[in-house]
């Protein structure tokens, strides 16, 4: 923690206790305690401006590149260009033979090829 040892703490906390008093003491702790967290409440809330800040970045070069690609694709093939339809698979010759299935066994009874 800071790096702060545990004899510094007890150090502080002795001399806080000599320069304090053990009768203000509750209520300083209470004063310093109430300010570290809010000290650590600010930190945490600017920590998590700078985040959303370094994603908004990210997010808005993502969609320059984004956008320079998309314009590179419709510079290649512009919408209003003719496409032709691809011409439909060949089919089968007709004089193809398929195997004949003389086999009365069920097919989980045959023996595998």
């Amino acid at each position: 923690m800071f790096g702060v040892d545990t004899t510094e703490l007890l150090i502080i906390a002795v001399a806080a206790l000599i320069f304090i008093g053990p009768k203000d003491l509750p209520r300083v702790m209470r004063t310093i305690g109430y300010w570290v967290g809010r000290a650590r409440g600010m930190a945490r809330h600017f920590t998590a401006g700078v985040e959303t800040m370094m994603r908004e970045a990210e997010l808005e070069e993502m969609e320059k590149k984004w956008r320079e690609e998309n314009e590179r694709i419709m510079q290649a093939y512009p919408p209003d260009a003719y496409y032709p339809d691809p011409p439909p698979p060949p089919l089968p010759p007709p004089d193809a033979e398929y195997p004949d299935d003389d086999d009365p066994r069920p097919p989980s009874e045959r023996p595998l090829p």
